[in-house]
């Protein structure tokens, strides 16, 4: 009778596992085209060199924001019942950041010189700070999930000294903190300047994007590490959350979103007032034209206003169902967002050659080799997730609790 319980779990898992190994087979057959035959395949162009790869870089970024804010809140609020979250967040930002070098890979054309950032120095680039700020929050978070590794069991098993000093490594989870926030910090907000300082692209060009950027991102990473603990518990009997925790941050993801709908329609209307060329037209694009729906559903609809309300409202967010709908809903709108900043400014073509100021318009829908590859990246991403899931216990609230609470215990009694 055990074992007829068991067979169905594990076919279930494999199956799972072979549809993710053979998107991401998929994915690199596209990237390798890409990388022999270069940016031809795409429909990228000199008027939208920014495309799906982009946003998809920008929003593994987004929801990588989880693991800086929850951390912050951990080692320096000395919010120490998110711990547990905290963990989960951090984990679930590595795999972020590196699905954002791989989307990277690709959209460069030239990925044999992606090291020429860092020998090559252009401190007047926003681009190149953007660079070495993932660079180094990268390593920030490798070293951070470091004790998460050593919980692996055949690593543990191969390698006990390896694995202590990996452990070791969380005693300095506190300036790892410090240092992940202002590296995050800058480089989320500078992914938001790269567009607000670009002065030929009037719609772009204002500087309260990068304040979108960071508290869009905020709200989608910590929603995503709740929404991953919740589903993730519903899976798999080996994994334990602790409910209320949960519970506590969407609450507070709902004020988030509060904040960020005024942030959101301010920076609309503002640019009602006058008509400027190129920043009207893409208003008009964003809200009239083809990305309204996008815009209007997709971001203030179904990103914004319905999970604020769901989220807010404590019968619906102690629903499991209502809850996790509401924070899946929280990151589609952030992706809709980073989606429609990035083609309402490239779909505006303005021509400035003396007494023709013209505004013309253009298109962009991703190719084949776009889509497959990109979905290689997700597909990358979830296996990640999954495999720590079920080898690593990134989702274990009990376990971390336990040993808080023995640790609480401890430490009277060394002082005595």
């Amino acid at each position: 009778m055990k074992a007829a319980r068991k067979f169905p779990r594990n076919t279930l898992w494999l199956a799972w596992i072979g549809v993710l190994c053979i998107l991401i087979a998929a994915g690199v057959v596209a990237a390798l085209l890409v990388f022999s035959k270069g940016l031809v395949l795409t429909n990228l162009s000199d008027r939208v060199p920014w495309g799906l790869w982009i946003t998809i870089d920008l929003s593994s970024i987004a929801v990588s924001a989880g693991a800086f804010s929850l951390c912050a809140a951990v080692y320096l609020l000395g919010l120490k019942r998110f711990q547990p979250v905290a963990r989960t967040a951090t984990f679930i930002g590595l795999i972020g950041y590196t699905m954002a070098l791989l989307s990277l890979m690709l959209d460069i054309g030239r990925p044999d010189r992606f090291w020429h950032a860092v020998v090559f120095w252009n401190k007047h680039s926003l681009l190149w700070e953007v660079t070495m700020c993932v660079t180094l929050y990268l390593a920030v978070l490798a070293i951070e999930c470091m004790p998460i590794f050593a919980r692996f069991e055949w690593l543990s098993r191969r390698f006990p000294k390896l694995t202590s000093k990996m452990l070791g490594l969380h005693r300095f989870a506190p300036i790892l903190a410090v240092i992940g926030l202002g590296l995050s910090m800058l480089h989320q907000s500078s992914l938001g300047a790269i567009y607000g300082v670009l002065k030929a692209r009037p719609y772009w060009f204002r500087p309260d994007i990068s304040v979108l950027f960071i508290i869009s991102a905020v709200a989608a990473g910590m929603s995503l590490t709740v929404f991953a603990s919740m589903i993730s518990s519903r899976l798999t009997k080996k994994v334990k959350v602790d409910d209320d925790l949960l519970d506590r941050l969407a609450f507070f993801i709902g004020w988030i979103l509060i904040a960020y709908l005024y942030f959101r329609f301010w920076d609309a209307l503002a640019m009602t007032y006058t008509y400027e060329p190129g920043r009207t037209e893409g208003l008009s694009l964003l809200t009239q034209g083809t990305l309204s729906f996008n815009f209007w559903i997709g971001e203030i609809l179904l990103g914004l206003v319905v999970p604020i309300l769901l989220l807010l409202n404590k019968k619906t967010r102690a629903m499991p169902f209502w809850r996790m709908l509401a924070l899946a809903l929280v990151v589609g709108g952030m992706v809709a967002y980073r989606w429609d900043t990035n083609l309402s400014g490239l779909l505006i073509v303005l021509s400035y050659l003396p007494g023709n100021l013209a505004v013309a318009y253009t298109s962009y829908h991703p190719s084949l080799i776009e889509n497959v590859s990109g979905m290689g990246i997700l597909a990358y991403g979830l296996l990640a997730f999954s495999l720590g899931v079920r080898y690593l216990r990134v989702v274990n609230h009990q376990e971390i609790t336990h040993h808080a609470q023995e640790k609480l215990v401890a430490e009277p009694a060394a002082a005595d």
